[in-house]
C-alpha cells in the first residue's frame, strides 16, 4: 500500500560553528508532522562541531576550507555540494560568511536564516549590546527570508525576549539562542508546507 504522507522538502544546513541551530532543526524534523528533513549539512570550517553531531545523527555532511580561496570560487564548490544533495531549501544556521549576491540569487526564496535581534533593528553583529545600549525592554529573534541585502529579507516570524535590568550581551543572548531554537524549527516548517 502506498505511503499517504506527502513527501517532505530537503533542507541543507549551511554552519560554521557547533550546530546547535542545525540540531533544533533537526531534532524538530524527527516529529512526526514535520514538513521537512535534514539532508546534508555543510560547512565551510572543516572541524566545526556542527559537522561531528550532523555525523552522529547520520546526516551527510560536506565542508570546503574558504581560507586562502577566492569567494566565487569557494561558493561554487558549496553551491555544487548543496545541489548535488537535491536540497529544495538552504536554512543558515550560524553560517559566519556573507554570501555573495549571485549566490543568494541562485537559492532566491528557497533560502532562510535566524537572526538575533527583532529585525528591522540591529542588523549585523553585537546585536543584544546594541539593543541593551538602546535601553530597549526587548531583544530577540527573527526568522526571515534570504535577499541580497544583509539581514533585510521578507520576515517569516519573531520571538521577543525580555531584557532584564542587570542583562549583559552573554545573558541576554542565552535566553534569544533558547527562543530561536523553537522559533526557526516552526518558521521552516510554515514556509516550506506555504510553498508545496
Amino acid at each position: 500500500m502506498p505511503d499517504p504522507r506527502p513527501e517532505k522538502a530537503k533542507v541543507a544546513c549551511l554552519l560554521s560553528g557547533n550546530g546547535t541551530t542545525m540540531s533544533a532543526l533537526h531534532y524538530a524534523s524527527k516529529l512526526p508532522d514535520c514538513p521537512y528533513e535534514i539532508v546534508l549539512v555543510a560547512s565551510n570550517v572543516p572541524d566545526a562541531p556542527g559537522l561531528r553531531i550532523a555525523q552522529a545523527e547520520g546526516i551527510p555532511t560536506f565542508s570546503h576550507d574558504h581560507r586562502g580561496m577566492d569567494r566565487r570560487a569557494h561558493e561554487e564548490i558549496m553551491d555544487a555540494a548543496l545541489r548535488q544533495s537535491g536540497a529544495d531549501y538552504l536554512a543558515l544556521c550560524g553560517y559566519m560568511r556573507i554570501l555573495t549576491a549571485d549566490f543568494v540569487q541562485g537559492w532566491e526564496g528557497c533560502m532562510v536564516n535566524t537572526h538575533p535581534s527583532l529585525l528591522p533593528k540591529y542588523k549585523g553583529l553585537d546585536t543584544h549590546q546594541r539593543a541593551i545600549d538602546a535601553g530597549e525592554k526587548f531583544g530577540g529573534c527573527s526568522v526571515h527570508v534570504v535577499t541580497p541585502e544583509l539581514d533585510g529579507g521578507p520576515l517569516l516570524g519573531q520571538m521577543p525576549v525580555a531584557i532584564l535590568p542587570d542583562d549583559t550581551a552573554e545573558s541576554l543572548g542565552r535566553r534569544v539562542i533558547l527562543a530561536e531554537y523553537q522559533l526557526y524549527p516552526r518558521m521552516l516548517a510554515q514556509y516550506v508546507s506555504s510553498k508545496s
